[in-house]
């Protein structure tokens, strides 16, 4: 949670729930989002605020004035401002994530590719085994995907790659909240622009890379469009630009046997596959759905032998 720097009384923050119930509801905003939010920066717990029991509490500290709350409040409903992004954070797996409009707020939906490459690792005769040695998260955002992979797998080193400096800020100020400071390293640069020392020595990659047409970002939701960051949204006129990248590029540095695993949109799975198949160095190539049902995840096994062609 941030930073407690006010304190208010009980019957003042009720009164501004309910005022901002009420403004939910008018604006087709989700109106538990209040009660996310009053659990995140006052502290309070779900009966307290279903029973109204804090109503009479006389001090509750809170991480910002209710002057500057009810400010953001208005942000949200006026301009969309993502609720995640007034308090700070956001839930991802078991994790609570520091968010802010430098980074894409991870999707429940990225959750599952943790759990995707656990699954990976146990589906291969590798050896050494996947779950040791180097493991590469590119365009790592707010660092979820790489803290992800290192609770996960406790012998693995983790590299966290982003070319923004301030996604960079978030990610590391998350490994140090939640302890993993010394299980991920962090690069500033383009892909595996800052990885060249571990060419042939990766045992996997993963990403959530940019994989919206161009176009298609400017018909996204108002959370998405007006906040989020773009430099993570848009891959390009057909929103493959960079997972073509990653196709191409990654044999170099993934050892054999070496995972590759993304996360991209629906209706871009069989387009994907016939990428890494004509790419030549990728084998046990493999779709797999999000909770959805929607086809979210591509994933391929780095051939034994590098291919010469391209």
């Amino acid at each position: 949670m941030m930073e407690q720097q006010s304190v208010v009384s009980g019957g003042e923050l009720w009164q501004w729930r309910n005022q901002a119930i009420q403004g939910a509801i008018a604006s087709a905003v989700p109106p538990y989002e209040v009660d996310w939010l009053l659990q995140e920066i006052a502290g309070l717990d779900r009966l307290a605020l279903r029973l109204e029991s804090f109503k009479d509490w006389l001090e509750i500290p809170i991480a910002m004035s209710l002057v500057d709350l009810e400010q953001l409040w208005q942000r949200r409903l006026r301009d969309r401002l993502p609720v995640q992004y007034i308090a700070g954070v956001t839930p991802w797996r078991q994790f609570k994530l520091a968010v802010s409009n430098a980074v894409l707020i991870p999707r429940p939906e990225t959750e599952c590719i943790i759990d995707l490459a656990v699954s990976a690792i146990n589906g291969s005769a590798a050896n050494p085994p996947l779950d040791q040695g180097h493991w590469v998260d590119l365009g790592t955002g707010s660092g979820a995907i790489a803290i992800g992979l290192a609770d996960a797998l406790p012998q693995a080193t983790i590299h966290a790659v982003d070319y923004s400096l301030a996604a960079l800020e978030i990610a590391q100020t998350n490994a140090k909240n939640l302890g993993f400071t010394h299980r991920v390293q962090f690069y500033q640069g383009s892909w595996w622009q800052p990885l060249a020392s571990l060419k042939g020595q990766v045992s996997a990659m993963v990403s959530n890379p940019p994989y919206i047409p161009t176009a298609t970002v400017a018909t996204l939701e108002p959370e998405v469009k007006q906040h989020e960051p773009h430099l993570a949204l848009d891959g390009g006129s057909d929103g493959l630009d960079d997972i073509r990248h990653l196709i191409s590029v990654s044999p170099e540095y993934l050892r054999p046997g070496g995972l590759w695993l993304i996360e991209m949109m629906a209706g871009q799975a069989n387009t994907v596959r016939e990428l890494l198949q004509n790419q030549g160095s990728y084998c046990n190539i493999q779709i797999h759905h999000d909770l959805e049902g929607i086809e979210r995840f591509a994933l391929a096994y780095r051939t034994e032998k590098l291919c010469l062609h391209r």
